[in-house]
């Protein structure tokens, strides 16, 4: 049984429209559902990814506004890593991030690669990675002002903070069936040592970087910070046996969830870091013309009977 790659990134906003300006006008992605958090339909859940809405180039944001800021430290999952074709991309994303003031480290080495960090106006830590002309199964968004050869690939990776990477590993390894690739020197610190993980066989999409900080303290999650990441499972054929290992090997877990633009399966590998397994489909597409995506509030069909309520308790975006 293997996952196959990142699927979706859920994070934090406490203001949704800056948080669209942001990653549509200055990341350039496509804004392909605006729709609410089923499970508190008072915020908006937007979801932002490639022109298509393929699995695994979707950053997606809760709107709390009345949250905290995020409080970093260990147990949490600290950066979301972007994909980007080659030293020129990088090179234009840096220009362009220092047109719209927006700070970051300059190109830096990380793994052999080129990468490029920077934040969001809420302190999400972000990263551009040169994926090395690795395929893109996805469709650059061609409706921002980005040349297409620039545009993000969907995601590298993420990186998680743990206090004891031995309590972890087992869980990575034995549980999930991600392999142990390598361990490479932190950009920060040198002296500290960065454990990747890979599924599936590993590579751009499919990778978890590992930073053990047993002194650091804890995170705490709120606006600027990351709710949960998502990995890809094919099917919900795929799902039904991934549901049942977890109950073969005693992970506590949400069982199959319907968020009918995909099935998802939760379970915690901290207190403080939230799994998903979410199917590839149905889509973004199934209740909205792909021309269209994102133009008008969605919503899934047992909350369709509940639109003018739920409308009138939303402010515009």
């Amino acid at each position: 049984m293997q996952l196959h790659g990142l699927h979706h990134v859920t994070a934090v906003t406490g203001d949704v429209q800056m948080n669209k300006n942001f990653y549509t006008q200055i990341l350039g992605l496509r804004l392909v559902k605006k729709s609410v958090n089923q499970d508190d339909v008072s915020a908006y859940h937007m979801f932002y990814a490639d022109k298509l809405g393929s699995p695994g180039t979707d950053m997606t944001f809760f709107d709390w506004p009345q949250t905290s800021q995020n409080t970093r430290g260990t147990d949490s999952i600290s950066n979301t890593l972007f994909r980007v074709n080659g030293q020129a991309a990088l090179e234009y994303w840096q220009g362009r991030l220092d047109l719209n003031g927006i700070r970051n480290s300059g190109i830096e080495s990380f793994d052999g690669r080129s990468i490029l960090r920077f934040e969001d106006p809420e302190e999400q830590r972000l990263a551009l990675v040169d994926d090395a002309g690795t395929e893109f199964e996805g469709e650059p968004w061609d409706g921002v002002d980005i040349p297409t050869q620039f545009a993000l690939h969907g995601f590298y990776g993420v990186e998680l903070s743990v206090p004891r990477l031995s309590q972890i590993e087992p869980i990575l390894t034995k549980v999930l069936d991600f392999t142990k690739i390598r361990e490479v020197p932190s950009v920060d610190n040198p002296s500290q040592t960065v454990t990747i993980f890979g599924m599936d066989g590993g590579g751009p999409g499919k990778e978890v970087q590992i930073i053990e900080q047993p002194s650091a303290r804890q995170g705490f999650l709120g606006r600027g910070g990351v709710h949960h990441v998502a990995f890809r499972l094919s099917d919900a054929d795929e799902q039904q046996k991934w549901l049942q290992h977890l109950n073969n090997v005693g992970v506590p877990n949400s069982g199959l969830v319907d968020r009918y633009y995909f099935k998802s399966l939760y379970f915690r590998i901290t207190r403080g870091i939230l799994f998903e397994l979410a199917t590839d489909g149905p889509g973004f597409a199934s209740d909205e013309p792909l021309a269209t995506l994102g133009e008008r509030l969605a919503l899934p069909p047992f909350l369709e009977p509940r639109r003018k309520e739920i409308e009138k308790n939303l402010k515009p975006v």
